[in-house]
Parts: C-alpha cells; sequence; structure tokens
C-alpha cells in the first residue's frame, strides 16, 4: 500500500540513517525526508538509498536553492521538499527527473508552484491555514492536486484533515527526535500508520 506519509528526520545522522530507514520501511512508510539542516545529510541521504528497495522514496527537507538539488541527486536522493516555494528549485528538480514539494501557505503560492511544475504541495505550517483554509484552497485547486498538510498534524487529527482535502502528511517529532533508537521509530511509525490507514476507511 502506498500510503502518503513523509517522515521528516530532522537531526538523524549517517550512523544510524539505514537502520531507521529500514524500520520505516518495515512499517510501511516509504516516503522519507532527511532535512539538509541535519548532521552531514548528504551521507545519511546516500546510506538510506542504499539500503532502500525499489519503491521507496528517498529525498531532502528544507532544500533552498539549486546547488543543494543536484548534490541531492548525486547522492541518490528522488525528492526534493522545501519549506517555500521557489521556482528555481522546483525546475531544477523537475530537471534532474525528481519528486517536487514545495511549502506554500496561500493560493498564489500554490498556484505558482503548480505552474512551475511541482508535484505536490506542502501546506506549511499547516496550523496556521487550518483545516477550514485548506477547504478553501482545494476548493479551487486543479483536481488531482495533492496537499500534504506538514506542523500541526498527527494521529490525533488525520480524519479532519483528510476530509478537508488533504492527500497526505508530513510528520517529523511524531516519528523521530535525535536520541531515538529505531525501537523508539518503529512504534512511533507502527501507531502513525494505524491511525492514518483507520482514518482512510472512515
Amino acid at each position: 500500500m502506498n500510503r502518503n506519509i513523509i517522515a521528516i528526520l530532522r537531526g538523524i545522522t549517517p550512523p544510524e540513517a539505514a537502520d531507521i530507514c529500514r524500520v520505516l520501511i518495515d512499517e510501511g512508510i516509504t516516503r522519507i525526508e532527511v532535512p539538509l539542516n541535519s548532521p552531514d545529510p548528504f551521507e545519511s541521504i546516500a546510506g538510506m538509498a542504499a539500503a532502500a528497495s525499489d519503491g521507496v522514496v528517498i529525498g531532502a527537507g528544507t532544500v533552498l536553492n539549486v546547488e543543494d538539488v543536484a548534490r541531492v541527486k548525486n547522492a541518490g536522493g528522488t525528492m526534493i521538499v522545501s519549506p517555500n516555494a521557489d521556482p528555481e528549485v522546483i525546475t531544477a528538480s523537475k530537471a534532474a527527473g525528481m519528486l517536487s514539494y514545495p511549502g506554500v501557505l496561500t493560493p498564489t503560492e500554490c498556484f505558482a508552484a503548480l505552474k512551475a511544475g511541482a508535484d505536490g504541495l506542502k501546506i506549511f505550517p499547516s496550523f496556521l491555514l487550518g483545516i477550514e483554509g485548506l477547504k478553501a484552497i482545494n476548493a479551487v485547486l486543479p483536481a488531482g492536486t495533492q496537499t500534504f498538510a506538514v506542523g500541526g498534524v498527527g494521529p490525533e487529527n488525520f480524519d479532519a484533515w483528510l476530509a478537508a482535502g488533504a492527500a497526505g502528511f508530513g510528520i517529523g517529532s511524531g516519528i523521530y527526535k535525535p536520541g531515538f533508537s529505531a525501537q523508539d521509530v518503529r512504534q512511533r511509525a507502527r501507531a502513525i500508520v494505524t491511525a492514518y490507514d483507520n482514518a482512510l476507511s472512515r
């Protein structure tokens, strides 16, 4: 099952990257993001890319410039996630054959990002827009636009965000914080996947 959950592993280090990647895949999370403000992020991405099976998407978050898009590609990443909507970053990501998920919060940013070629939209921070705000924006976005709610979302409110039109979620500290063991991540990932599956089935 292809779940629209992106695990955001801010602060992960290269020695733990492959093990935590395997745990997430085991629990059914197949989109994994290493924010570039983590220690040695390109090394972690390379380790995860080597450990990942077919169909798993490994990429980078907090990507702010075209140069880093190229570095992620060279490390084996296939997804670029940003906190902002920079058309140059989106265009470079697509030119490199990578998935592009820029951060947006307003209708203007949403449409500009889609025009630049974004595969989906990272609604960030989602708690600022709110569920009613997402409903309003989704009413005018092109049919089939994938919106990922990031920031202030979790198992307790998956239902409401999905009902508002969210296609999926980016989950950070709910899955991983520096110091978490692979078993800690496994337990959290399992709970999040269960809540997501339950919300989808209702």
